[in-house]
């Protein structure tokens, strides 16, 4: 946490950095619930700060703190996402955007998971965990990246249809795949090919992360070894 000294030397008082950072604090719970979770850019986070103080150090200290706060007072860990680029981008430099991208963060529980399940889980939204959930393991199976053609179809074999605007759980089924890409699950991009464009999912940062992804990978596993294990039996 930074000390007392390093904001008397940008010549910002106590009273003034805690206002700050109770602001960023407040901004960074509101705005994870309002958006379903979505990531948070470090931009909007430093225009809280900027819109009164001009010292260039003082964004990063109030931000570095905030987290910290969260941390300790709110058992939440603000996590800093390294956004990935489609892999067709990963070897060329034909954008800015492409090779340079904002910082953003999202925050996740520091508590157990069965105590977090029992006590902090939604669960009038636990099904969108599970759509999740589904959506990540098709990929995964599917190496990583699929056709939007191909996914519908998996997707399509559980009950869920692109074009059904009104399902009783998920609503839009559309716009309910979008979320998980303004989340950061996924990322979608358009392909030329020899038949016209097509639109390929493929995994992102917050689904390749080992806490995501190992704990997936080994229920995969698991999955198959049961079913080899039942075969066996049968």
């Amino acid at each position: 946490m930074a000390s007392n000294d390093d904001y008397s030397q940008i010549d910002v008082s106590l009273q003034e950095k805690d206002k700050l950072v109770a602001e960023v604090i407040r901004y960074i719970l509101f705005k994870t619930h309002q958006s379903s979770g979505c990531p948070i850019k470090r931009e909007e986070l430093t225009q809280i700060v900027t819109r009164n103080y001009r010292q260039r150090a003082l964004p990063g200290l109030v931000i570095n703190e905030a987290g910290e706060k969260l941390s300790s007072i709110f058992g939440y860990e603000m996590k800093e996402l390294q956004r990935s680029r489609p892999s067709s981008h990963r070897s060329t430099r034909s954008s800015l955007q492409s090779t340079v991208e904002s910082k953003s963060y999202i925050i996740v529980s520091q508590l157990p998971s069965d105590v977090y399940s029992e006590y902090v889980e939604d669960k009038e939204i636990s099904h969108m965990t599970g759509f999740a959930f589904v959506v990540i393991s098709i990929m995964h199976l599917a190496g990583g990246k699929i056709s939007e053609e191909n996914l519908w179809h998996q997707l399509r074999r559980v009950g869920l249809i692109e074009t059904d605007e009104n399902h009783p759980l998920f609503g839009n089924s559309k716009q309910t795949l979008e979320l998980l890409v303004q989340q950061r699950y996924l990322q979608k991009e358009k392909v030329a090919g020899p038949e016209g464009h097509t639109v390929m999912y493929e995994l992102a940062e917050r689904a390749l992360d080992q806490s995501i992804s190992g704990k997936l990978k080994d229920y995969i596993s698991q999955q198959i070894v049961s079913k080899d294990t039942t075969a066996e039996a049968d």
